[in-house]
């Protein structure tokens, strides 16, 4: 199956992490929903996310040498929704500019918030919001 998904991941102390181009940023404790697609198969994406040991290649890999991933929400869709779900986002939800957009319009793929319940319900809404016709 192809679509969009949501990393939900928790970093429990605060970090300077250097990501690739975009250099060292600091990272507050709290919860992080980083948006991605995987037309070429979700399964595959989310197990490459998951892993231990990879190739640093996304911005996403640096952040999860550090933190960890708490859950994965999937949106099955045949039509990549990430930036949809980001802009949604992007509404209520701070985020690291530049982070996991430097292929869109996006101001960022990767959102914060220090209460990780509150997050979740607002990648939710974003989701609902934004997600394939029933």
């Amino acid at each position: 199956m192809t679509g969009s998904y949501v990393l939900l991941i928790r970093l429990d102390e605060p970090r300077r992490i250097q990501v690739g181009a975009l250099g060292e940023l600091r990272f507050e404790a709290g919860g992080y929903a980083y948006v991605g697609s995987a037309m070429g198969g979700l399964d595959r994406r989310i197990a490459r996310h998951l892993r231990d040991r990879k190739r640093m290649h996304w911005h996403i890999d640096y952040l999860l040498a550090e933190a960890e991933v708490i859950d994965v929400i999937r949106v099955e869709s045949h039509e990549p929704l990430e930036c949809a779900i980001a802009g949604a986002l992007a509404e209520s939800i701070d985020c690291v500019p530049g982070f996991g957009s430097s292929d869109c319009a996006c101001l960022s793929h990767l959102f914060v918030h220090e209460d990780p319940a509150q997050l979740r319900a607002a990648v939710e809404a974003a989701i609902a919001r934004v997600g394939p016709p029933g």
